[in-house]
């Protein structure tokens, strides 16, 4: 087992991003560093590695003079975001599937657990296990590009997720979804993973386009 060791940095990176994800640092809010730095009980080093890394994510935007504040939701960003994904996720998912061991496939299962778990609590770890269970289903794939491509794509991703998941009956579709990827994909069925994980992404952009207020193509 390795050991993984967190930076102050990191620690305070994901308290704020699980802050932004949540709602509870609105969208347009600017961030008052010196505030936020004294309530983490930090200084402002850590604070400011924390922040740039978030504006490379893409959750935040910086000014001169102003500092940073958090980048606004919408359709125009989902799509991009989204469309992105369908180029990647799911051909390495599907080289995934078929190059994954025994270890990586017990992984799997177990953010899908997580996952599911998260899905019956208060939700607030929702978007963080939706994102651990499909990098779980690309990391055996084994290509460090693209793995970080996907990976900041799915950081830029999370407000998105929670968003869609608030209407009543989403959850439901979207563990259904979950579980026939991840059978797919322990089945080695590189091509039915691929085509399940294409299918759930359009869904997903279809219902934010209705839920963001910008009409379907014709």
């Amino acid at each position: 087992m390795s050991i993984v060791v967190r930076t102050l940095s990191d620690q305070v990176l994901e308290i704020v991003r699980n802050r932004i994800v949540s709602g509870e640092l609105p969208t347009d809010s600017v961030i008052r560093q010196d505030a936020l730095a004294g309530e983490l009980g930090v200084s402002k080093i850590p604070l400011r590695e924390a922040l740039a890394r978030l504006e490379q994510e893409g959750l935040l935007t910086s000014q001169a003079n102003r500092g940073y504040s958090i980048r606004p939701m919408s359709f125009e960003a989902a799509e991009e975001i989204y469309e992105l994904r369908l180029d990647m996720e799911p051909r390495a998912a599907g080289r995934g599937a078929l190059l994954a061991n025994e270890a990586e496939q017990a992984e799997a299962v177990a953010a899908f657990e997580a996952l599911d778990k998260a899905t019956q609590g208060d939700g607030s770890d929702i978007a963080r296990c939706n994102r651990d269970f499909h990098m779980a289903l690309v990391r055996p794939s084994h290509r460090p590009l693209t793995l970080r491509l996907i990976e900041q794509l799915a950081y830029q991703a999370e407000r998105y997720v929670v968003a869609h998941l608030q209407p009543a009956g989403r959850e439901d579709r979207a563990h259904l979804e979950h579980r026939e990827m991840l059978d797919a994909w322990l089945a080695r069925d590189e091509q039915r993973t691929a085509d399940l994980l294409t299918g759930h992404i359009h869904d997903t952009l279809d219902d934010l386009r209705a839920e963001l207020g910008t009409p379907a193509q014709a």
